[in-house]
């Protein structure tokens, strides 16, 4: 999929929330959706960064997008319950969602790991998806055509030392994917997949190979034709898959 070409107005009208949002994959996919059409929902914890990325979506004449501040790390059924409320009074519809936040916590032996850092891992991980697409089908119900992007990750497809909850959250969140795909292939106009980006210059990946230079893989912005393809209509026969951004 890395070879697509987008049409120019591939999401034009649609309504696509991303989660973290402010920095990283998360800011250049809301741009690159807002470039083709969408009208994009930037969730993230920091507003500051959520702004910077509001204004260079309008600075380049892409449709008004919205901020959604909300730290998934603590977030409770209640602020998703808020959430969907706000989100049908003022759009009635989500047409996609990219669940791009995610926390690296501690790469160690699962026999050292922190309990305190597991449930964090955990928490923004696997159980923020979980919530938001559970909260948000009636919304994703109602478009004509769906589409919900999961994070992969190498470490989650085959489980490797040190990587703890890290890997594991992302094990989890494919089969969560899987799942979802499988309940909702019938009847609905909902497709769920993930997107294994592989090796990109982020500041998570940056934490993780502290010793790597950026300048040798991928930037954010050369991954994007995957992102395009899965959430638009020319992917609408894709279904329950883990597609690689890169070759």
């Amino acid at each position: 999929m890395h070879n697509y070409s987008a049409p120019a107005h591939l999401l034009k009208d649609r309504i696509i929330l991303v989660t973290g949002a402010g920095d990283g994959i998360g800011k250049v996919a809301a741009k690159t959706f807002a470039q083709y059409g969408a009208t994009v929902i930037l969730l993230g914890k920091t507003l500051d960064k959520l702004e910077v990325v509001y204004d260079e979506i309008e600075q380049a004449n892409g449709p008004q997008p919205a901020i959604y501040p909300m730290n998934l790390e603590g977030a409770t059924s209640k602020d998703y319950e808020d959430m969907q409320t706000t989100l049908d009074d003022e759009f009635g519809r989500l047409d996609g969602i990219l669940h791009n936040a995610a926390l690296l916590g501690s790469l160690m032996p699962i026999s050292q790991y922190d309990m305190g850092h597991w449930g964090k891992v955990m928490q923004v991980n696997l159980n923020a998806p979980y919530m938001l697409t559970r909260i948000c089908l009636p919304l994703l119900e109602k478009s004509a055509s769906a589409s919900v992007v999961f994070t992969s990750d190498d470490v989650g497809i085959k489980g490797k030392a040190y990587w703890g909850a890290y890997g594991i959250s992302k094990a989890a969140g494919d089969n969560l994917m899987q799942i979802l795909a499988d309940e909702m292939e019938v009847n609905t106009p909902i497709r769920f997949n993930s997107i294994n980006p592989g090796k990109v210059a982020t500041t998570m990946r940056s934490k993780a190979f502290p010793g790597e230079n950026p300048a040798t893989i991928a930037a954010p912005d050369d991954i994007m034709n995957s992102y395009l393809y899965l959430m638009g209509d020319d992917s609408k026969a894709v279904n329950g898959q883990i597609i690689n951004a890169q070759p």
